[in-house]
């Protein structure tokens, strides 16, 4: 199987790792200084489960070079998807796999407004990862695990070809029942620590450690719950009770990936964290209030990032 990993951050780079590691013909889009250096040196995992480093068969910024692949695996930013999906499509052909990982309950949609039906896949992944530096990936907790299916939740024989594919890599998969409830249960997790870690600038024991704050964050989920019932997505009240036995069990200095790059002066995923539930909700006449101020206060400083 020809796969390609388009974005080799935390997340490309540790899953598009482990599939080269293990023989397969693995094509990875890198850019700048990451892609001299793992054109030079391979790439460099550096993983609480081993440590490993690997030579995929071509890395490139020249989306013209690459095979048409049978799978491609998207790790990416969310508010890059719709860019991404616009580049993959003179490359791409009826049988290619189009695969997203990364955070936000609506890339399945963006994917669609560009690509057939027939090539969208439904995704996400555990783990925390980053780019540590040019040509080297950091995988410093969660066991890893891509969470995948059809986006109409049928069974079928590439969804079956694919976790062979994961299998042979080591990489633990799942292909639910559900997979849009998979996508919002993380969702749910992902989006209520991130904004307000972003505009309080603290860890999250930080935030535990407040009252006031812990209160804002039991809100915050709780309109995300209201706004994906109203979607027809079962989110339930045990969700909700799992996703903050894990913000309780996160240790000390943890940081979402978004609310670092809001802290870092980066373009963020605030427009499909917070920002997605504010406008989903006006559509479906339900107040956020929670959501929409922790948004309202941030959309000054992402602007700025865009902007810059």
């Amino acid at each position: 199987m020809k796969i390609l990993i388009f974005g080799i951050g935390g997340v490309g780079g540790y899953f598009g790792g482990k599939l080269a590691q293990t023989g397969s013909n693995v094509t990875m889009i890198a850019r700048r200084k990451h892609l001299e250096a793992i054109n030079k040196n391979g790439l460099e995992v550096e993983s609480i489960n081993g440590n490993f480093k690997v030579k995929p068969n071509l890395v490139t910024d020249e989306l013209a070079k690459v095979p048409t692949p049978d799978l491609v695996i998207l790790g990416v930013k969310s508010w890059q998807i719709q860019e991404v999906a616009n580049k993959l499509k003179p490359i791409i052909s009826t049988e290619t796999m189009v695969l997203p990982l990364q955070n936000g309950a609506n890339n399945v949609e963006k994917l669609l407004e560009i690509l057939p039906k027939q090539n969208v896949l439904a995704g996400l992944c555990h783990i925390v990862s980053f780019l540590e530096k040019p040509g080297k990936i950091k995988h410093v907790s969660f066991e890893p695990r891509i969470t995948f299916g059809e986006i109409d939740n049928s069974t079928s024989e590439r969804i079956e070809r694919l976790k062979t594919v994961f299998e042979k890599a080591g990489i633990t998969n799942f292909n639910p029942e559900n997979i849009q409830l998979e996508i919002w249960k993380k969702f749910l997790f992902i989006a209520t620590i991130s904004g307000l870690g972003g505009l309080t600038r603290v860890s999250i024991d930080k935030i535990r450690e407040s009252e006031y704050l812990y209160d804002l964050l039991l809100k915050t989920a709780q309109e995300i719950k209201l706004v994906a019932n109203a979607k027809g997505i079962p989110l339930a009240e045990g969700h909700l009770e799992k996703a903050f036995e894990i913000i309780q069990n996160q240790p000390a200095g943890t940081t979402a990936s978004t609310q670092r790059d809001i802290m870092a002066g980066r373009p963020s995923e605030l427009e499909n964290f917070n920002g997605f539930i504010v406008k989903e909700a006006e559509k479906l006449g339900i107040a956020t209030p929670v959501n929409k101020m922790i948004y309202e206060c941030l959309l000054p400083m992402e602007k700025k990032a865009r902007n810059s």
